[in-house]
């Protein structure tokens, strides 16, 4: 009888999972500075209240949260192909979770600016700042640090999403342990392997983030 666990098989498939895996941490990467730096640029527009901008970015905002990511991920992938967009699988699963997760960190954004005192508005208007310095130099630099540990938390989200992408054959490590199955027949440890390499990195990740949470709350 072929037995439930291989530890020379396991092995033997290791380096292939940890190269998907660092695929996997490429797209999280990247994706969540899309998601940081958008976000941020949707929470000031917002907050600027810009006539009929400020609606086309709410129903931007909407829309996207009203619909699943794999949707939005088959539509970058098999749509835009057919308007002369052609997007490569990892160029899509950066910008479907980076434009995703933007519309959740903008509203992460939102809320530690709207908690900075309104005294600090009225100083800089006070003092005449040039409105990018009010944004740069008063507001940002109190508002972000109080967010940080909910945008933790976002990246971390989706670090485990990214194994949707395997919807569009992206290499990432959930679909490289799936081509490995498919292969040996054997499924136990590709699997579990994929699982522990997300537990292994995630865990610590979501720990860090409760750490700042309590560091930010005792400020």
């Amino acid at each position: 009888m072929t037995p439930l666990w291989d530890w020379g098989y396991a092995f033997s498939i290791l380096p292939r999972l940890l190269e998907a895996l660092l695929v996997t941490i490429q797209i999280t990467v990247l994706g969540s500075l899309v998601a940081l730096v958008l976000g941020l640029v949707i929470a000031v527009v917002r907050r600027a209240r810009i006539p009929v901008v400020d609606q086309l970015v709410w129903a931007f905002v909407e829309f996207v949260r009203s619909t699943p990511l794999l949707v939005q991920v088959f539509f970058l992938y098999y749509v835009l192909p057919h308007v002369g967009i052609v997007l490569s699988a990892f160029a899509v699963g950066v910008i479907g979770l980076g434009v995703h997760y933007a519309t959740y960190t903008s509203e992460v954004y939102r809320a530690g600016i709207d908690a900075v005192p309104v005294g600090q508005w009225e100083a800089a208007a006070a003092l005449s700042l040039p409105r990018s310095r009010v944004w740069t130099g008063v507001i940002l630099p109190q508002a972000v640090p109080r967010v940080l540990p909910a945008l933790g938390n976002y990246v971390i989200s989706m670090f485990k999403e990214v194994p949707l992408l395997l919807a569009v054959s992206v290499v990432e490590v959930v679909n490289t342990a799936k081509e490995i199955s498919s292969e040996t027949f054997r499924p136990t440890e590709p699997y579990t392997i994929a699982g522990l390499l997300f537990l292994l990195l995630s865990y610590p990740a979501s720990i860090l983030v409760r750490r700042l949470e309590r560091r930010s709350v005792a400020v």
